[in-house]
């Protein structure tokens, strides 16, 4: 029987979901990937995956680029079609993995924008004068997920994932559940903590409801933080900040990296609090700090 297009599309559906165990974001972008090729497979006037060879792979890819795709989106998307051909030998619908000898574009990997240190301070500390300004309980809220997410480093979707259970009090550390639904135990220090307890204890029972449950920031209506409003609250922030442009909770997230580096951590270390499966990805803040230090260096010295 022809192995069609919309039936492999729902099995390979089935596979990142059942087998693979992803997220559904991750899902969503195999999927969105695997439904571009196959829109570039019908108008080359292909209807079955029997037929894919190779040379239709690299015709998607070359017409993306045309297109204006950047090399990192053509280098995941090359990442994700390898995926599904391996998986689509392997089910049986291929007699051979077509994309097996494709090769991966390489992208141009861009140092993330990160805060300098005074800057960050000052962040917090405006949060602060506000918390002691307005007395409301989204401003308690507010101070703490901000505190939260540059002392850890998570990202905002563990954030907003967190339960009163994952605070340890007596250690002052957050359990968040990451990529992959790898646990991790991060801690985040006297101020985070402080801000912590202060919105749990003064602020979070204002606004809760039955629909939060036991999580740990909810918004206004009493349902558990939803990722848009943190972003919101970082951006809002930090845009008060001289030479900071748009910056989201990632910035925070690389701007707690590389201070910790810089203040002397060990890359082992800063990969398990960021929750990095490959060491290399942590590296990049290692170039982040040495791109500071002369930028530093040529503003300062007098021969530089």
């Amino acid at each position: 029987m022809p192995a069609l297009f919309p039936d492999v599309s729902a099995a390979f559906e089935r596979h990142l979901c059942v087998e693979r165990n992803l997220s559904r974001h991750s899902v969503r972008a195999y999927l969105g990937d695997l439904n571009s090729l196959i829109h570039h497979l019908e108008t080359l006037g292909l209807s079955e995956i029997t037929n894919l060879e190779l040379s239709h792979i690299r015709s998607w890819l070359a017409t993306m680029q045309i297109k204006g795709g950047a090399r990192t989106s053509l280098s995941r998307r090359a990442v994700s079609i390898r995926l599904f051909t391996k998986w689509a030998y392997k089910t049986g619908l291929t007699a051979t993995d077509v994309g097996f000898s494709l090769a991966i574009p390489k992208a141009h990997r861009t140092l993330p924008d990160v805060l300098n240190v005074p800057n960050a301070l000052l962040a917090m500390q405006a949060l602060a004068t506000r918390v002691g300004e307005e007395e409301t309980p989204v401003a308690l809220r507010d101070c703490a997920m901000v505190e939260v997410l540059y002392a850890s480093g998570a990202r905002v979707a563990e954030l907003c994932g967190l339960d009163f259970d994952d605070v340890d009090y007596e250690r002052q550390t957050i359990r968040v559940l990451g990529k992959g639904n790898k646990e991790r135990t991060i801690p985040i220090g006297n101020p985070a903590m402080s801000a912590l307890k202060a919105w749990l204890g003064d602020g979070r029972p204002s606004l809760a409801s039955k629909s939060s449950e036991n999580a740990v920031f909810i918004g206004v209506r009493g349902r558990r933080i939803d990722q848009r409003t943190v972003r919101t609250v970082v951006y809002e922030a930090l845009s008060a900040l001289e030479g900071v442009e748009r910056m989201g909770p990632h910035g925070l997230r690389h701007s707690a990296a590389t201070h910790l580096l810089e203040g002397g951590a060990d890359l082992r270390t800063v990969q398990e609090i960021l929750g990095h499966a490959s060491l290399a990805t942590t590296q990049i803040y290692t170039h982040v700090s040495t791109e500071r230090l002369q930028k530093a260096f040529k503003q300062a010295h007098p021969r530089a």
